[in-house]
């Protein structure tokens, strides 16, 4: 029987695993930030407002939430 072992050495290096670091960093910052505008804006809603919508403001932290997480995509 023979065995194959493989080993490769393509890894990333420190500044392109740092620059990825970076980069997710700044994306959840920005996630953030619309995550919280979108929060602040359905919050200043009436409740006639929101229903007017079909919301409830037990529902506004999901809302903003998946709309920052689509929004970046």
């Amino acid at each position: 029987m023979a065995y194959l072992t493989s080993t490769s050495a393509t890894g990333t290096s420190f500044a392109d695993r740092a620059s990825a670091a970076f980069q997710n960093i700044v994306t959840s910052y920005k996630q953030h930030r619309l995550y919280r505008e979108t929060f602040n804006e359905l919050s200043a809603l009436s409740n006639r407002e929101l229903a007017d919508l079909g919301l409830n403001r037990s529902n506004l932290q999901q809302i903003a939430r998946e709309s920052s997480r689509i929004t970046l995509r």
